[in-house]
Order: C-alpha cells, then structure tokens, then sequence
C-alpha cells in the first residue's frame, strides 16, 4: 500500500496543509498558514486528538443523554472532526457545518470526505450572517470554532452576535465555544461577561496552568439557559488524558470581575497567539 503523502493547496484564507500522522493509518492534521486546525482519524472518527476538542466532546457527552440524535449547528468547518464525532456517538444526528472558506470546504470534501449517510450538510457562508438569517429555536448545541488564522473574528464576540446565537437554540440548548486567550485575560473575561448577558448558565474549561496565566491556550464556554450538571463535567475533564478545570458559578464571576460586555462598535479579534504558540512547521 502507498504511503500517504501531504497535500498543500491554496485556500480563499491561506495555505492549508494536509499531513498524515504516521502513527494512524488514516488520521490526518489539518493545518492552514502553520496553525493547527483540524485532527481526524477516518478509521476512529471518535477519536480526539486536540485538548479543546476532547472538551468539547466530554460537553456533548454530559449535557445529552448518550446516544440520543441533535440537531448540532457547527460554526467553523475545518476537517469536521466534531461532526464526525457526533456522527459516530449519536447515529441519526441533523448536523449543519457552516465554513467561511470555500476552498477548505472542496479540500476536506475531496481528500476527507464524510461517509455517505452522516447526515452532515456543508454550507459556504459567514457565521454570523447564517445564524441571523437561520430559523429560530432549530438547534439543540450550537458550536463556535472559528478562527480566521489564529484569531477568533471579532463579529463573533459581541451582545449582537451572542443574542443571535441564542436565538438558534431550542429551550434546553447549549452554546460551546472554542476561545484562546492568556493572563490578565481581557479577551477571555469580556466573552464571559458578554454570554452572562443572554444567557443564565456559564461554565468554562481550560487546562489550571493556563487558568494561572502561565501559558497561552484554548478554554471552552459553555453557555446555556438551564442548569447543567458542572459536577460531572468536571470530573470527565479532570479524568482527561489531558486534565482541565470546570469554573463556573462565584469563582467565574470572580474571574470575570469588572469586564464589560463587547458592543459591535467595540468588538475586537482574540488575541494573536505569542511567538506563534500554535504553529507547526
């Protein structure tokens, strides 16, 4: 059998690369201008290679019973490794993947494709402008992964935008979003605090050393308008190969101290990662 080889190719939003990890048959890393973006592995599609997604995946986990079929609305594509994720665990799923990048999407459908029956729909198109154009209460978990290189766009931060994605979701829904930030935290506390105004229920998973402000890295929002079990969300993602920290209730509304919500006219990208903490190669 040939060994697999890379695939680079010019994408609308930069050079995206395909690398197979010569660990797993058919697993790839999907990177674009040197940023991880995506892992996939088609033999095992549930398993989860990046700390964050492994978050995001213990939040599906505890926040539906197992098994049971959502409506999932994807907000960045990347290799769909999330889709493929809710594909294998919760058969019967409706999933919408919506992914700015046009090229992306042709790459990850000619070289990775999903296999037939997923259930999983691709569409071109901005975030934002699909989830204020898209029918109300038609989702059961929305998830926000989008960056634009290593930078969440700053039209996905603000009252406006939240206030749309919470429009998306059923009663019961929840929100997850992938964020990055470092101490003191600006970006990360103004998202906080921008949820807390539309939605009753927040939570956040990061790994403690980045929580202590000692590194750069990714933490997860969870945002929603019922109480969910925080408990047993943390001691799945303390069990992690990777262990992370649940925070929520008074020790988040310390964290989020005096941040104020993000109004359009003042929203900004996250924060570019120092000395290109995410790169590869």
């Amino acid at each position: 059998m040939d060994e697999p080889i890379p695939v680079t190719r010019a994408v609308d939003h930069g050079n995206a690369k395909l690398m197979p990890d010569v660990d797993r048959e058919r697993a790839w890393l999907l990177t674009v201008d040197g940023a991880p973006q995506s892992y996939v592995d088609l033999d095992e599609p549930t398993h989860l290679e990046f700390e964050y997604t492994r978050r995001l995946g213990h939040v599906l986990d505890t926040v539906a019973e197992a098994g049971r079929a959502l409506d999932v609305l994807h907000l960045g594509g990347g290799a769909l490794t999330l889709p493929r994720y809710v594909a294998a665990t919760r058969p019967g799923s409706r999933q919408d993947v919506i992914e700015a990048d046009k090229g992306l999407l042709d790459l990850i459908g000619e070289c990775l494709p999903l296999p037939g029956g997923s259930g999983v729909e691709l569409h071109h198109a901005d975030a934002r402008a699909w989830i204020e154009a898209a029918t109300p209460a038609s989702a059961d978990i929305l998830i926000a992964d989008v960056f634009g290189g290593s930078r969440v766009p700053a039209h996905l931060t603000s009252i406006a935008y939240a206030s749309a994605a919470e429009r998306v979701l059923r009663p019961g829904g929840f929100y997850l979003a992938n964020l990055a930030d470092a101490a003191p935290f600006a970006f990360l506390r103004s998202q906080l605090a921008t949820f807390s105004t539309v939605f009753e229920e927040i939570a956040l998973i990061a790994e403690p050393g980045v929580l202590r402000g000692r590194r750069f890295g990714n933490a997860v929002l969870v945002a929603s308008h019922e109480p969910f079990d925080t408990a047993a969300l943390a001691r799945r993602t303390a069990a992690d190969a990777f262990p992370a920290r649940v925070e929520h209730g008074p020790a988040l509304r310390d964290f989020i101290a005096d941040a104020a919500p993000v109004r359009d006219e003042d929203a900004v990208p996250s924060p570019e990662p120092p000395g290109g903490s995410f790169g590869i190669g």
